[in-house]
């Protein structure tokens, strides 16, 4: 993480305070990562692509209170960057969903749990939609497994880093991603 848990706790705090100066230093303090997250995601997409690396941090950040929102009630880092890995997935699940729409008819890709997990792919437009549905259910049976991979796959945290967001041990946050992987493994490939 770019700033300790405790700055950006009080950045939360004075945000929700009303303070713009915290608003400015909030976005400092997160930018930097979550541009790296969507680039890493953006990577392999087509050249002719219409939703680049910014445009997702911009639309991210917008939708998390953006520059004139406060700081939305958010109590700790975790908090902060599970509602930043939830607004990554539903843009990515909007522009995959509109990409869709417009190749309708084209064949399906064959998914395999490996490239989708894998944060050095991006995954299709198909295979967004199709994970989105089994996060979906894996929500539903597993909420922490489900928060594992919310942090990891959409936010690009490390098992560490996902560990201290959600003031957990890396062992049991390898056990959550191992559970996560097993159940996503099963739910994409019976599509």
């Amino acid at each position: 993480m770019d700033a300790p848990p405790e700055n950006l706790t009080r950045l939360f705090e004075a945000m929700d305070a009303g303070s713009d100066h915290a608003r400015e230093a909030m976005l400092e303090a997160v930018y930097g990562q979550l541009r790296v997250i969507a680039a890493v995601r953006m990577a392999d997409e087509a050249p002719g692509r219409t939703l680049q690396a910014t445009e997702l941090v911009h639309e991210a950040w917008l939708r998390l209170g953006g520059p004139e929102g406060g700081g939305s009630g958010w109590r700790n880092r975790r908090h902060f960057f599970s509602a930043a890995a939830t607004a990554m997935r539903r843009i990515l699940i909007e522009h995959a969903r509109q990409r869709a729409t417009l190749k309708r008819g084209a064949g399906r890709e064959a998914l395999n749990i490996e490239s989708v997990l894998d944060l050095s792919e991006t995954p299709a437009s198909e295979r967004v939609l199709a994970l989105d549905a089994a996060l979906a259910s894996l929500e539903k049976e597993a909420p922490e497994a489900h928060q594992v991979v919310m942090l990891r796959f959409f936010t690009g945290l490390s098992v560490e880093e996902c560990a201290e967001a959600l003031d957990s041990s890396t062992r049991t946050v390898l056990r959550h991603w191992a559970f996560a992987r097993a159940w996503l493994a099963h739910d994409l490939e019976r599509d």
